[in-house]
């Protein structure tokens, strides 16, 4: 038998919506990852970037579990010394609320190349509206 090799011209790439409304952070990311690496597929390949692009609304809706909302901790560093800065779930949900996806996806991809491919087909967005109507995005729930 020969294993068959998929290209990404051998694809289409559908566009699919999803509602983050009262989902749970980890599980949410972990089905998005998985979509964003094609996983979902029969024609995954490991070595290509075969995923289909992802369209998150009501961001700022998105729960987590326990006390994660003041005890979950998003750090970054300023580049100076002491420069390391860090604020709660609760208050970058109030900030930026597409940060909190998108930081959670990223962490669940592979570290590789393909990595940044896959992360730019997914799109955040804070409210109900989304400027990809015109792909006619297929509604799907997890």
């Amino acid at each position: 038998m020969k294993t068959k090799s998929y290209k990404n011209t051998d694809l289409d790439k559908k566009w699919l919506l999803l509602d983050a409304r009262d989902e749970t952070l980890g599980r949410l990311s972990s089905k998005i990852a998985s979509i964003l690496m094609g996983k979902n597929k029969a024609q995954y390949t490991p070595h290509n970037d075969l995923g289909d692009y992802v369209v998150v609304v009501n961001a700022e809706k998105i729960r987590v579990t326990g006390n994660k909302d003041i005890q979950k901790k998003y750090y970054k560093h300023t580049g100076y010394p002491g420069g390391l800065k860090s604020s709660t779930f609760s208050e970058v949900i109030e900030k930026n609320p597409e940060n909190v996806i998108l930081k959670a996806v990223k962490g669940m991809l592979p570290k590789n190349k393909l990595s940044s491919s896959m992360i730019s087909k997914l799109k955040v967005y804070e409210g109900d509206n989304h400027p990809h109507a015109g792909q006619n995005p297929i509604k799907i729930e997890l």
